[in-house]
C-alpha cells in the first residue's frame, strides 16, 4: 500500500530535524562545553521536542498501515495508545514551544541580535542551520496541524502540563546561571531581578497564550473542513 502524501511529508520533517539536530551538535562551540551543555537552550530542547513528536507520527502512519484491515484489537489498542500520544505531544509541546521559540527568537533578534545570537554565533551556525532551528519550525508544525486533526486534552490538564514546562525550565535557566555565574541568554544580564521575574511570568502566561491559540486553531481547521465535507454531501444528496 502506498504512503499518502502527508505520511511522506512527515517522513521528510523528521528526517530534516535529524539533519538538523546532527549538524548542530556536531558544532564544537564554546558554550556546549560549559555547564548543561546544549540543554541549557531552549532552541536545542525544543529540537529534540520536535524530532521525538514527528517520531511518533511516522510511528502511528506505520502502525496504522500494519494494523488497517486486520481485525487484531490488542494492535488496534496500542495504535489509540500512539495516536493519544501524538495528540498530546503536539498540544501541550510541540506547537506552543515550537511557536515560543520561532517568535521569542526572531522578535528579540529584530531589535538587538546581541541580546540573544551574537554575531560571533555566524562563525559557528552557518544561516540555513539558523533557519533550520529559529523559522523552519513554524512552517512545519502548521503543515501537520493542517493535514491531521488532533485531539486536545481537557483545558485544565493541558495548561497545567505546559506550565509545569515552562515553570520547569525556567528553574532551570537559574540553575545553571547559580552554578556557572553566567546567564543562559546575554539579555538576562541587562536586567535587573525585578524584571527578569517580570520576564519569566511574562513568559510563562505567553505559553498557556499558545496553548489557546493551538487548541483554537485545530477546532477552526477541522470544523471547516467538516463544514465543507457536509455541505458537499448535501449538494450531492441534492443533485
Amino acid at each position: 500500500m502506498a504512503l499518502v502524501p502527508c505520511q511522506v511529508l512527515r517522513v521528510a520533517i523528521l528526517l530534516s530535524y535529524c539533519s538538523i539536530l546532527c549538524n548542530y551538535k556536531a558544532i564544537e562551540m564554546p558554550s556546549h562545553q560549559t555547564y548543561g551543555g546544549s540543554w541549557k537552550f531552549l532552541t536545542f530542547i525544543d529540537l529534540v521536542i520536535q524530532a521525538v513528536f514527528f517520531g511518533i507520527c511516522v510511528l502511528t502512519d506505520l502502525s496504522s498501515l500494519l494494523t488497517r484491515g486486520s481485525g487484531n484489537q490488542e494492535q488496534e489498542r496500542q495504535l489509540r495508545k500512539l495516536i493519544s500520544l501524538r495528540d498530546w505531544m503536539l498540544a501541550v509541546l510541540a506547537f506552543p514551544v515550537g511557536i515560543f521559540v520561532v517568535s521569542m527568537f526572531w522578535i528579540i533578534y529584530a531589535y538587538d541580535r546581541e541580546m540573544i545570537y551574537p554575531k560571533l554565533l555566524d562563525n559557528f551556525i552557518p544561516g540555513w542551520l539558523n533557519h533550520g532551528m529559529h523559522t523552519t519550525v513554524l512552517p512545519f508544525i502548521l503543515i501537520e496541524m493542517r493535514t491531521s486533526h488532533h485531539q486536545y486534552p481537557s483545558r485544565s490538564s493541558g495548561l497545567l502540563a505546559i506550565c509545569t514546562f515552562s515553570v520547569g525550565y525556567i528553574l532551570w535557566v537559574c540553575w545553571v546561571h547559580h552554578v556557572t555565574g553566567m546567564w543562559v541568554y546575554p539579555f538576562l544580564e541587562h536586567i535587573g531581578p525585578g524584571a527578569r521575574i517580570i520576564f519569566f511570568g511574562s513568559t510563562t502566561i505567553l505559553m498557556n497564550f499558545l496553548y489557546l491559540l493551538g487548541e483554537v486553531l485545530n477546532n477552526y481547521i477541522w470544523d471547516t473542513q467538516k463544514s465543507k465535507y457536509c455541505l458537499g454531501e448535501h449538494r450531492r444528496i441534492a443533485a
